[in-house]
């Protein structure tokens, strides 16, 4: 019984010396701390160098959203390709920052389809506007505004319009990103009709193909992907005769097409905000 005891002691204190050896290589050091951009995995000393040393005086407010997209789609999707979508772009400009994305947007709720949460106009525009305060007394020099849903891109472009003319006579400028939405969906939608596929305006190819792209085991079911509603031509009312919270054909999705969404997105950003900067900088 003595050996026994002994014997498992010992294991014990070999498994534990393991796991202490084995724990530095999954913390985060300073080292590797200087290649993060992303403000809610950040220390305050890192924020702080990454803004003064290293040259990060760009930050993305990114909003997300809250929202049913249809059987197959979890509701946080605006919020998670959004907080993907943000380091990409951050990770790609090189002297970005990303804050926290915010996962409340202007959209519509319903108890048949529970889940979602909506803010008013007027909530999403003081939120946004308190964000870039706070932003501007971080230390930030360019604030750019974006969003990943169709609520909210004139709210987010009337506050950066306000809060440029706020505070451009001390140096700090805050644009609204358009691109990332608006170009980007609409470069793919064109790849879609090139290659026969249907175009959908909610939850279809476009939001599944994306969220199966960054996380089809966590963020899709695809054993649920399927038809809804058909997309209404402009100046039509919409039919609700599957309402299942699908509008269009989610059923050609895929993670290929996934990335091709995703990385319109990004690129479309990243243009845009180096368009920014550069007529910035001629201006001084």
């Amino acid at each position: 019984m003595l050996r026994r005891t002994s014997l498992l002691c010992t294991l014990v204190f070999v498994a534990a010396a393991g796991v202490a050896q084995a724990a530095p290589a999954r913390q985060t050091t300073a080292a590797n701390a200087r290649r993060l951009v992303q403000i809610n995995y950040m220390t305050w000393p890192e924020i702080y160098d990454a803004i003064h040393e290293d040259g990060k005086t760009t930050v993305l407010v990114y909003n997300g959203g809250t929202e049913q997209r249809g059987p197959q789609c979890v509701l946080g999707g605006h919020t998670l390709m959004g907080e993907a979508t943000a380091r990409a772009i951050a990770e790609k400009l090189g002297n970005a920052l990303v804050a926290p994305t915010m996962p409340f947007s202007i959209t519509g709720v319903t108890e048949e389809h529970p889940g979602g949460i909506s803010v008013t106009p007027e909530t999403f525009i003081a939120v946004n506007e308190e964000v870039v305060d706070s932003m501007v007394k971080n230390g930030f020099k360019n604030i750019i505004l974006m969003g990943d849903h169709g609520g909210g891109q004139k709210e987010l472009a009337e506050v950066a319009k306000k809060k440029d003319a706020q505070y451009g006579p001390q140096g700090v400028h805050v644009y609204f990103c358009g691109d990332v939405y608006a170009k980007a969906n609409d470069e793919f939608n064109q790849y879609l009709i090139a290659h026969h596929l249907p175009v959908s305006t909610h939850a279809g190819i476009s939001d599944t193909s994306e969220m199966m792209y960054l996380d089809e085991a966590q963020w899709v079911r695809v054993d649920k992907i399927a038809v809804g509603d058909p997309v209404p031509k402009p100046g039509e009312k919409p039919v609700h005769t599957v309402n299942n919270g699908i509008t269009g054909d989610a059923r050609g999705s895929s993670k290929a097409l996934g990335k091709i969404q995703f990385d319109m997105k990004v690129n479309a950003a990243v243009s845009q905000i180096r368009g920014f900067l550069a007529g910035q900088a001629s201006q001084h």
